[in-house]
């Protein structure tokens, strides 16, 4: 995953990605799986545009934020260490409380959107790069994804009755127990001219942190340290990373460095990170070149350019309208309740309300 270069099928493997399907709020029997993911039928009070829908691509209304310097590359000079340092500041509070979702999964879609964030600016490509987590438990669903641009979003689908019963003893449920057994996937989509790239690995390990290391062990046999925060703050919530990678030999670190100093550099730069405190990577007001610079000044830290990150849905009513253009009419009158269907982004938690008389459905 990590490197200059976008991930080829060496890397990653083209495997199909498994999305969830939709569920109807009405018309029993009405099958949705050829939906995309991230959106949803339920109610909402948006009304349609007097624009016609397939010409209706502005932006909904939903916060126009940009953290200007979201995500800090860096490397240790002459040694064997790189890493990127994402703090998403008040980008966190937008994203997060577009659902209503108990504390304990917020903070999970949290660590995942600074995780992705981190990952996607690792990667040289033009398109998304996502990481879903799905399994069997109370979140069934956790999915991020970032743009090249830098364009972020992501969403924990929770069961809350499955929920209570896991919170009735007051701590904190850890991601294992969230997420239950199954897989997590990073991919790289670059569009429907490129092929799509992925890598999958069963959900080990009781956080993401721990699942992620498992993924790079396993899948990528690369040496990483990853520390991941998410909490709710006086400034509403915050989400942080630190993502330490080792580089390779010929990664152009110091030619005097022979296999035992480059191990002593390595197992230097973890410990030093290890001393990292979540109230550290989500204090607003300690900057991250500052945070940098406490934790590897005496280590020859180099700061690279700072990449933007920004709230990132991208739903739109002409979307919408072309997914619905894919159904046939008597779909489109299953889905219909009073003459209108009424459609959600399950990222912004926006809906679509579109007359039924104004869709014409595919033709059989």
């Amino acid at each position: 995953m990590p490197g200059d270069a976008a991930p080829g099928p060496m890397e990653w493997g083209a495997v199909p990605l498994g999305m969830p399907p939709l569920r109807p709020k009405h018309g029993p029997g009405l099958d949705v799986a050829a939906l995309p993911p991230y959106l949803g039928l339920v109610s909402s009070p948006t009304e349609p545009s007097r624009t016609p829908d397939f010409l209706n691509h502005d932006r909904p209304p939903v916060p126009d934020i940009v953290v200007a310097r979201g995500v800090q590359p860096f490397h240790l000079h002459r040694q064997p260490v790189r890493g990127r340092l994402v703090r998403l500041g008040p980008l966190a509070d937008a994203l997060l409380t577009r659902h209503d979702t108990h504390p304990a999964v917020t903070a999970l879609a949290g660590e995942a959107l600074a995780l992705t964030a981190g990952l996607a600016a690792a990667l040289k490509f033009r398109g998304s790069f996502s990481l879903q987590a799905k399994g069997d438990g109370p979140v069934p669903m956790l999915l991020a994804d970032c743009t090249d641009a830098g364009a972020l979003r992501g969403y924990a689908r929770a069961q809350d009755d499955r929920l209570a019963p896991l919170l009735a003893d007051g701590a904190a449920p850890s991601a294992a127990a969230l997420l239950g057994q199954g897989y997590l996937a990073f991919t790289c989509d670059q569009g429907p001219e490129m092929d799509r790239y992925q890598g999958i690995v069963a959900i080990e390990g009781e956080t993401l942190t721990g699942m992620t290391g498992t993924y790079f062990r396993t899948s990528e046999q690369l040496a990483t340290h990853v520390h991941l925060a998410c909490a709710q703050t006086a400034a509403g919530w915050r989400a942080g990373a630190l993502i330490l990678e080792r580089v390779a030999g010929d990664g152009g670190i110091g030619a005097d460095m022979d296999r035992e100093a480059e191990d002593e550099a390595w197992r230097t730069a973890v410990a030093l990170a290890a001393t990292l405190t979540d109230a550290e990577l989500l204090d607003d007001a300690l900057p991250g070149e500052r945070l940098l610079h406490r934790l590897f000044s005496l280590e020859g830290l180099a700061l690279d350019r700072p990449r933007a990150l920004s709230y990132g849905c991208r739903c739109s009513r002409a979307k919408l309208a072309g997914v619905l253009a894919g159904f046939g009419e008597e779909d489109l009158d299953h889905m219909a309740e009073e003459g209108t269907i009424t459609m959600t982004c399950e990222f912004c938690n926006l809906g679509f309300r579109f007359d039924r008389a104004e869709l014409r459905g595919a033709e059989g």
